[in-house]
This record gives C-alpha cells, sequence and structure tokens, in this order.
C-alpha cells in the first residue's frame, strides 16, 4: 500500500469548522437560519474565505457571488479540480446540507497542506449563490447563471418579499465580483452531501455513490365544479370539485408506485375554495411533484397523468387544467467521477451502496460543464431543511476522506 492510499482528513478539525460556522445564524431549536445574500450569509462567507486564504489558496468572486478557492498545482494551466456546494441555509436549516460539501473541500486543501502534498492540477473550493431558493428564486441560482441555464440580468432583477433585488443585495453585501459567470473553468467537479433522504441510513451503509440526480416535472393543477350548500345538495347532483382532485391525487401517488425503484409522486399543495365546511368545494388548486431517474419513465409517466386527468374531465363533467410550471432533466454523473467515488471507497474500506439524488443540488450544472459526481453520507432519520438535521461526525469524515482521494485521482498527486 503506498503512502498516499494511507491518507486520511483530520475529522475534529472538519468537525469544529462546521460548528463554528452553525453559530452564525444559529437557531434556539440548534438549527441556522442563514438566508443567501443577509446580513449572515456576508459573515458565513466571510469566514469561510478567511479560513481559504489562511489555507494559502487565492480568492475569486464571479458577478453572481460563486466563490472559487484556489490551491495552486503544478501545471496552474490545467483546468482545476473542483469540489464544492453552498452556505446558504432555509429559514428553518441544519448544520450541514449544503455546508458540509464546502469544508470537506477546505478540509481536503488543510489535509494536503499538513502533509506537504503536490498536484499537478489545481484543486479549488467552490461555494455557489443561493443554492437553496428560500429567498430569491430559481433555486440553484449561482450554478444555474454560472453553467447559463439563465442570465446573469434574471438573476439580478430576482426580488424578495421586501422587494430587494439579488443584484442590489450581491452589491451590498460586497460579493458581487467581477469575473463573468461560467468563464471560470473545471476540469472535474465533486459534491460530498448528506443524503437528505433514508436510504444509506436504512441500509445501514456509510457512503451512498450517486450515479444520477433524478429528474423532475412540476404541475399546477386546477379542479372546477360548483359550490353549493353541503345540506341540501344531494350526493348525486354535486359538481365536487375536491372529490374529483382527491382522485387525482390518488393517482398522482399510484403513477410513483408503477415505476420503482425511483418513482415518485407528491402532492404538497393544495388550496381548496371557498375552503368553508359546510360548502361543497367549488375549486381546488394543487401542486404535483413527479421524478424519475430518466427522462423515458418521466415522460412515461408525465403521459399517465394527463390521460387520468383527460378521463377525469369526461367522466365527471368538470374542468380540469393542468400546467407544467418546472421541469428539471434527470442527470446521469460522468462514468469517470463515478468511478474514482466508487475507487476511493473501495479502496477505504467503507461500506457503499448506489444511491440516486432525489434533490437538486449544484453538481446537476456543474454536469453541464464538465465531469461531475456525487458522494452522500447518511443524516440522522433521513431529516434535512429541518433543524433537526444531524449526521455522525465518523460519517463526515468518511464522506470527506472518500472525497480527499477521488479528488486526488483526478488532480494526480506528485
Amino acid at each position: 500500500m503506498s503512502s498516499i492510499d494511507n491518507l486520511r482528513i483530520n475529522g475534529a478539525r472538519l468537525w469544529d469548522a462546521l460548528m463554528e460556522l452553525a453559530q452564525i445564524g444559529a437557531t434556539a431549536k440548534g438549527g441556522v437560519k442563514r438566508l443567501a445574500l443577509t446580513d449572515l450569509d456576508k459573515q458565513g462567507r466571510d469566514l469561510v474565505v478567511r479560513w481559504g486564504r489562511e489555507a494559502g489558496m487565492s480568492i475569486t468572486i464571479d458577478q453572481i457571488g460563486n466563490v472559487f478557492m484556489r490551491r495552486d498545482g503544478e501545471d496552474n494551466t490545467l483546468a482545476p479540480v473542483m469540489t464544492g456546494s453552498h452556505i446558504d441555509t432555509q429559514p428553518t436549516g441544519g448544520k450541514f446540507d449544503g455546508n458540509y460539501g464546502v469544508l470537506a473541500g477546505l478540509e481536503v486543501v488543510r489535509t494536503l497542506n499538513d502533509l506537504h502534498i503536490k498536484t499537478r492540477a489545481p484543486i479549488e473550493v467552490a461555494f455557489w449563490t443561493n443554492e437553496e431558493g428560500s429567498r430569491f428564486v430559481p433555486v440553484m441560482m449561482g450554478s444555474g447563471v454560472f453553467c447559463g441555464a439563465f442570465s446573469l440580468e434574471t438573476a439580478y432583477a430576482a426580488k424578495d418579499t421586501e422587494g430587494k433585488t439579488v443584484g442590489e443585495e450581491l452589491a451590498r453585501i460586497g460579493y458581487r465580483g467581477e469575473q463573468v459567470p461560467g468563464q471560470h473553468p473545471i476540469g472535474a467537479y465533486f459534491e460530498t452531501h448528506i443524503e437528505q433522504g433514508p436510504v444509506l441510513e436504512d441500509a445501514d451503509k456509510v457512503i451512498g455513490v450517486v450515479p444520477a440526480v433524478m429528474g423532475l416535472r412540476w404541475y399546477d393543477c386546477t379542479v372546477k365544479g360548483m359550490e353549493a350548500h353541503a345540506g341540501p345538495t344531494p350526493m348525486g347532483l354535486r359538481r365536487d370539485a375536491l372529490q374529483v382532485a382527491t382522485t387525482i391525487m390518488q393517482e398522482v401517488v399510484a403513477i410513483a408506485h408503477r415505476y420503482p425503484p425511483y418513482g415518485r409522486g407528491t402532492v404538497g399543495m393544495v388550496q381548496v375554495f371557498p375552503n368553508s365546511r359546510n360548502v361543497i368545494p367549488g375549486e381546488v388548486k394543487f401542486s404535483i411533484d413527479l421524478r424519475n431517474v430518466n427522462d423515458e419513465l418521466l415522460d412515461t409517466m408525465d403521459a399517465d397523468i394527463r390521460a387520468f386527468i383527460e378521463r377525469q374531465e369526461t367522466d365527471t363533467g368538470l374542468a380540469i387544467a393542468i400546467e407544467q410550471v418546472s421541469y428539471f432533466a434527470p442527470t446521469p454523473f460522468h462514468l469517470d467521477c463515478v468511478g474514482a467515488v466508487r475507487s476511493a471507497t473501495d479502496k477505504l474500506g467503507y461500506s457503499t451502496m448506489d444511491v440516486v439524488s432525489g434533490a437538486g443540488h449544484d453538481a446537476i450544472y456543474a454536469a453541464r460543464l464538465a465531469p461531475a459526481g456525487m458522494i452522500f453520507v447518511p443524516c440522522k432519520d433521513g431529516i434535512s431543511h429541518n433543524e433537526i438535521e444531524d449526521a455522525k461526525p465518523g460519517h463526515l469524515e468518511a464522506g470527506c476522506n472518500v472525497l480527499l482521494h477521488a479528488m486526488l485521482e483526478r488532480a494526480e498527486v506528485l
């Protein structure tokens, strides 16, 4: 076994960094509220940038506020091997979502510095602006602008509930940089993340190798009936929008079950009009969320729900409208990067399984520009986007060790 094979990161130092960053925006329930481009986000950014500089890294900030922290390689003409995630949180967020991916990258650099290890290609740690989309939409804003999914002007114009824009807030906190988004090269990209689901914990596995991210289609559905008095109106003469809507909602779940193992179907938002105890509902609006691992299955699920709604409209005589409001294509990760993660996991001897991500990550957009891969570690009860989000220090250390070896495979140790 070579000396490189024996490399391990400092798990205690990684944990301490996570806990220190978590104090910025800490909540009473043990979580973190650090919304994008707030004063707290500035404090978090300033801390991570300071740590990067202390580790000898140079800092570049682009026009959408993405931050790139660089450790030079022996050949700086090579595109960097990059890792990263985000440090903004949900309003009731946890300590690990996003933050772990950024600080795991920093810990990789600190470990390489401790051991005076040089790489042929540069190593970079990125943190992307407004991944969560809690204050400004769209989600994954920084990486989306970076890869050209939408324009810088669109992002700058996005407003929060108080009418403040992304462009104004970036300038206010001092993170509206000069580099044009997308002009920063990437040789390969890895993202380490808590799973945000229960699969790894349920299977008692330490590392999730992520071959792909599910695609999704979001819809708004509206069923129009006729409101009427709940007492005098016989059951057979009703035009009950809610009863028809709930039939469609059940079909959403049934469709997901028809296309396992990665089929997902969710109704998460419902509005009933007039929402009165003794009035038959006259209109119901609700969301539909369909997901699967490839476009063929996702397209089939789309056809199924549209055909079912058409039959319901014919059978009930009620007007039913369905509108797709968002689409993210399934993202298969690059075989070389997935292989590097798998190889590192095997070398280190961790228990492992493949886990297709059901959530969106900045790696989706990075994968449009460069080979990319992801590493998952378990989180307690699969809970995330919640102040009680938790992860074991040993699992976080293991994921960072895998990241270290996967990045070194791509960057080449001298």
